[in-house]
């Protein structure tokens, strides 16, 4: 199973052509053959998880699929048509827990346990409505000091929706490196602690992946 994240950086004056891609892929990309899971995904810095945080001027597509990813291609093509500046990511499971949409879409490679090369994260939540102050209070101070990490080649804020429907992705340099922030680090540890105990969120999920190859205009 081979997962694809697409990134494309747009001028200000294509920003309502990528918002109308963002609108038109959805559909377009159903009942692809091989392409098991989908999501068109705006772009921001990941701080606040709110519409202020978000950047127009950069888009993603996730996808996974069960066969060759080739019907991705006219996708791709119309996005060409907005802009030259285009990232791809090839990833591979190592884990995954939860649900992203009622769905589990990553299925995890055994053979990817003791993968030492540079590893990227999805974690993403669909936040309670009566819980969304709570969860805004606790996200700055993880954030903040996200940058700060070793090991962090790149990350941003990825979201279906202004508000409640919100995640990371990032990619570290090695699965150690993705480790220690995440068991060894006091304000991400206690912000685990406070999830589990407030229960922020209708569904949640956490993946790690094996990065195979960076394709195109480089993130980092």
């Amino acid at each position: 199973m081979t997962v694809l994240l697409d990134v494309w950086q747009v001028p200000t004056s294509r920003i309502p052509g990528a918002l109308w891609r963002m609108a038109r892929d959805p559909f377009a990309l159903r009942n692809v053959p091989g392409l098991a899971f989908h999501k068109s995904l705006g772009t921001g810095a990941g701080r606040q998880f709110t519409a202020a945080d978000a950047d127009l001027r950069q888009w993603a597509l996730l996808t996974v699929w069960t066969g060759d990813p080739l019907p991705l291609r006219p996708t791709t093509r119309r996005w060409e048509r907005l802009t030259p500046i285009h990232t791809r990511l090839e990833l591979s499971t190592i884990a995954s827990h939860g649900q992203w949409s009622g769905h589990s879409p990553f299925i995890a490679d055994p053979g990817l346990r003791t993968w030492p090369g540079p590893v990227a994260a999805i974690t993403r939540a669909r936040v309670k409505t009566r819980q969304w102050r709570q969860f805004q209070q606790a996200v700055p101070p993880v954030a903040g000091i996200l940058d700060e990490q070793p090991g962090l080649l790149y990350r941003i804020g990825i979201g279906e929706a202004p508000i409640g429907l919100q995640g990371t992705f990032s990619v570290w340099s090695d699965p150690a490196a993705i480790k220690k922030f995440a068991y060894a680090v006091p304000e991400h540890r206690a912000v685990i602690e406070q999830t589990h105990a407030s229960g922020w969120y209708a569904e949640e999920l956490f993946a790690r992946f094996a990065v195979i190859d960076v394709i195109g205009n480089p993130l980092w």
